[in-house]
């Protein structure tokens, strides 16, 4: 590869969980630059979500946008990544200005660019600009150089893809042998042409003998690589991994993790098994409490769901006696891969592959079109890696379009076809239109927010109505808020996920707020009080886990035993203190849970400031679609009549239901959306917002955030 631009450099030793280090690459100007942070700037900020949200809160401004050449691609860890000794620490952000939401989007990923990244010096990387060319960055610590290369030019099936140039990228750069020294993040194709494109983390697995990959999936992180005309990022490091973080206390360290990984290996088996099934196993259980995202949101359950359960893939699939952890030391090991799958259709057909996955956002994604093939799940799950595209934003985009059809607001003309849900040909067809900028897919890879404007005009134009009429209407199942696509559960009966969606800053995505199992399936926030506390109080630990490199699920998957016995079970308070200890250990601090709450309502304080300046962060963004508060058609309300009839007399008391159905299906809608009105009041008071969802001045400066960017905002919205 042609080297544009080379620096040389000495790889900052880690100590205590961070290198200090930030490096800086502006793509445009050709630019490598190594930034030391003051000692505060750990404190303030922790890691990963936190320092991407600092740099682009100090970086960019309202003007910003994804395509915008000072628009910055984060990639970072936190000062808990990178543990062998302790389960779950391979995780690391992408964040940067979405192309779907239009404000910060943060997305987790799994595998060994993150650790990687650490141990050659580095706590994030920050590109901006954009590249003359196609180019790849590659920060190497074992010779000491950070280049900037043209990118290499394979045959064309390789080039194009996220997986296939990924695996080209890694071999070239180590003499054509992978290493577990050696990670890179690439995209494909798709992302170049929707603006829902995923950044892939690829690594070599020993034990597989292969390279496989995690994604960023949402919000369109690989929309915006693409843009900026960046291929694919390489690190290296050859530095151990063990003991990597240099921990302040490595006894500490170690006992902290030898009680998590005695706590998953007890209980993960007697519960939801995530090391045998993954998370297809949600599958199962969002299904029988209603909750699986069938035609689009429209019911939770079906009689075929059961063909896409996790015992399906565990029996068909999965390789059941090989450990599937997404980095060294996790015992959890729920990151599932198939081996020797032959692709049935596409571009590809005939081709045998390996997929990485599924996981349960994909298999629901599918469901979501009415799809229930557990082979489709995985050659969709497949294309989506190698198109470089979101599965649960191409599935619930192409599940909208499919109701907009079966409703009549698309015709054949528009679309080219037929696309009705369970309708495989043409879902794939979709796909692959969207993923090369084709036919109708030049309209899906727009997403569901602009998707559902473009059909408005159509409708209107084509009937002779109003275009806002069409538009309320299909506001009633476009299932976005922010601009973002919803994750893959139906909030119907959960008010407590309704709000978790509605409320999550960066769009309806579960990672912020995950309370459909705790609420609807352990029914542990019967009240409306404990609902409103739970979204104020998850968020904050959730963004923690972001900031500072670690998987979720062995804390919020693996209930603890002794959790049975607190008052708040939910919370998992006997494993969150492991947590407290590792990173005590690891820092040498002396954190209580509630300084660790604290330091994340920081950073979330500091997003909603930057959801406001790109106008993003009031209550009207707050407000979710019909159908995530109740049944928006009546063909919703007939599916499950009685529950619904038993749910309106528990709100009515005395009073005696409507004598008609339609009658109590408006009722019923009524009443959803006065208590999340009522839910929107109550959690803006607990968060010190005001009724518009706005901080007070007095909670930005608590925080220590009240710098003239942020007055300068408030005073804009009259506070």
């Amino acid at each position: 590869m042609e080297i544009v631009k080379q620096i040389k450099y000495e790889p900052a030793g880690v100590k205590g969980g961070y290198t200090d280090r930030i490096l800086s690459i502006d793509l445009g100007r050709r630019q490598i630059t190594i930034r030391d942070l003051p000692p505060d700037f750990k404190n303030k900020y922790i890691g990963g979500r936190g320092y991407a949200m600092k740099l682009m809160w100090d970086g960019t401004s309202r003007k910003t946008h994804y395509d915008s050449p000072e628009n910055i691609l984060v990639m970072a860890s936190g000062p808990l990544g990178n543990e062998p000794g302790f389960p779950g620490t391979g995780k690391s952000i992408v964040g940067t200005i979405s192309p779907l939401t239009d404000t910060f989007i943060d997305s987790n990923v799994g595998g060994h660019f993150g650790p990687l990244l650490k141990l050659a010096g580095f706590d994030a990387l920050a590109v901006s600009g954009i590249a003359q060319q196609d180019v790849v960055v590659a920060v190497d610590g074992d010779s000491g150089t950070i280049s900037i290369m043209a990118a290499p030019a394979y045959d064309k099936a390789i080039d194009e893809g996220a997986l296939s140039f990924g695996q080209g990228l890694l071999a070239d750069f180590n003499s054509g042998e992978y290493s577990d020294s050696l990670a890179a993040v690439t995209t494909g194709k798709g992302a170049s042409n929707a603006r829902f494109g995923i950044i892939n983390s690829l690594y070599y697995e020993r034990k597989r003998k292969r390279v496989r990959c995690k994604q960023a999936g949402r919000g369109g992180t690989g929309t915006v690589m693409r843009t900026k005309r960046l291929r694919g990022i390489v690190v290296r490091s050859s530095r151990s991994k063990a003991n990597g973080n240099n921990a302040v206390d490595k006894e500490g360290v170690r006992q902290a993790g030898a009680r998590l990984r005695e706590v998953i290996l007890e209980a993960d088996p007697k519960q939801l098994h995530l090391s045998a099934w993954g998370t297809t196993i949600l599958s199962e259980y969002m299904n029988k409490f209603h909750l699986f995202p069938i035609n689009n949101y429209q019911y939770g359950q079906s009689a075929e769901s059961s063909k896409v359960f996790a015992g399906v893939f565990l029996d068909r699939y999965f390789s059941q006696n090989t450990p599937d952890g997404c980095y060294y030391g996790c015992n959890l090991a729920c990151s599932k891969s198939v081996e020797s799958v032959e692709l049935k259709s596409g571009p590809h057909a005939g081709q045998t592959v390996s997929v990485d996955g599924p996981e349960y956002e994909t298999v629901g994604a599918v469901s979501c079109m009415g799809i229930f093939d557990p082979h489709f799940v995985l050659e969709y799950n497949w294309y989506c890696d190698e198109y470089g595209l979101d599965t649960i934003s191409a599935g619930v985009t192409i599940g909208f379009f499919m109701e907009c059809f079966e409703r009549g607001f698309l015709t054949a003309e528009d679309t080219g076809y037929e696309l009705t849900f369970g309708g495989m040909e043409a879902a794939d067809r979709l796909l692959h239109e969207i993923a090369n900028a084709r036919g109708f897919g030049r309209v899906a890879g727009q997403g569901v927010a602009r998707g559902k404007k473009w059909v408005a005009e159509k409708y209107a134009a084509r009937k002779g109505i109003s275009r806002d009429d069409v538009q309320t209407e299909l506001n009633k199942f476009a299932m976005e808020v922010k601009g973002l696509e919803f994750s893959m559960y139906v909030t119907k009966e959960s008010l407590a996920q309704q709000g978790g969606y509605g409320f999550a800053l960066k769009g309806p995505q579960h990672d912020e707020s995950w309370l459909i199992f705790i609420d609807q399936v352990h029914k542990e926030l019967p009240t409306f009080e404990g609902k409103a506390n739970a979204l104020k109080w998850f968020p904050l630990i959730r963004t923690w886990f972001n900031a500072t490199g670690l998987c979720k699920l062995p804390w919020i998957d693996v209930r603890n035993p002794e959790a049975a016995s607190t008052a708040e079970p939910a919370k998992n308070l006997p494993t969150l203190a492991y947590y407290v200890d590792y990173l005590n250990a690891t820092t040498g601090g002396h954190k209580t849970l509630q300084d660790i709450l604290d330091d994340s309502e920081r950073l979330y304080i500091l997003q909603k400031l930057i959801n406001l300046r790109h106008g993003k962060g009031t209550r009207a963004s707050d407000q979710i679609p019909l159908r995530a508060m109740g049944p928006a058609f009546f063909n919703e309300y007939e599916s499950r009549a009685e529950y619904y009839d038993g749910w309106l007399r528990e709100q009515l008391g005395d009073t005696e239901l409507p004598a008609s159905p339609q009658q109590r299906h408006e009722l019923l809608i009524q009443k959803r959306i006065e208590a999340y009105q009522k839910l929107c009041d109550i959690v803006y008071e607990k968060k010190g917002f005001t009724t518009d969802g706005i901080p007070t001045r007095e909670t930005v400066a608590k925080f220590g955030l009240m710098d003239e960017q942020a007055g300068q905002l408030l005073h804009q919205f009259g506070i």
